[in-house]
């Protein structure tokens, strides 16, 4: 492996009240909780001397605070493709309240009513997939954990339907895509690190 070639970072932003709980936190605008915080923060120590050609964030507070606390704030761009999933009607809610009422519901295959279908959340993910490619170097990103899991099963080329169900994300955790051999074997190096995280 080459290490000419680029490396994407993914960091998922620190903890909120919401991702605690288990509702699902689309749009609603959290800020981190305090060691949401303190692990967003953590992740400056574990990006120490890495240097990026970009910097992308979704434009929810709990996003841009991670990136601000790891020390990328000042070069950042939003990027309002990173946005987390609009849930719609799921907004708040619990997987098991949700299939209280519809017991076969998977967020990956069916999308929420009122929000977003995975279609649109892959062409989002794929209008994202070009800007990284396109960069020249290194590239780090804040975002949310259904997105981010949405965007590396992109990534390896695969269909999303219930592929990105596999790929459990942690709050404050890194992860990178990359290549094997060439940019024509995209492939993930690194998935869900959580060793900078308080527990």
């Amino acid at each position: 492996m080459s290490d000419a070639l680029p490396i994407v970072y993914l960091a998922r932003h620190g903890e909120t009240s919401w991702s605690l709980t288990g509702q699902h936190t689309g749009l609603t605008d959290l800020p981190l909780t305090e060691r949401g915080e303190r692990n967003a923060s953590r992740l400056q120590e574990r990006l120490r001397g890495l240097t990026f050609a970009k910097v992308f964030t979704s434009p929810l507070q709990r996003a841009r605070r991670t990136c601000e606390l790891a020390g990328f704030g000042h070069v950042a761009e939003i990027d309002r493709d990173l946005l987390e999933w609009d849930y719609g009607q799921y907004e708040g809610r619990r997987t098991a309240e949700i299939r209280a009422d519809r017991p076969d519901w998977q967020l990956f295959r069916d999308g929420c009513p009122g929000g977003e279908s995975p279609d649109q959340v892959v062409a989002r993910a794929d209008r994202s997939m070009r800007r990284l490619r396109a960069a020249n170097g290194d590239v780090l990103l804040f975002s949310s954990g259904h997105f981010l899991r949405v965007l590396a099963v992109r990534w390896i080329g695969h269909e999303l339907t219930t592929n990105a169900s596999a790929f459990m994300l942690s709050t404050a955790s890194l992860s990178a895509l990359g290549y094997e051999h060439g940019l024509y074997r995209p492939v993930i190096r690194l998935w869900n690190e959580t060793r900078h995280v308080e527990e």
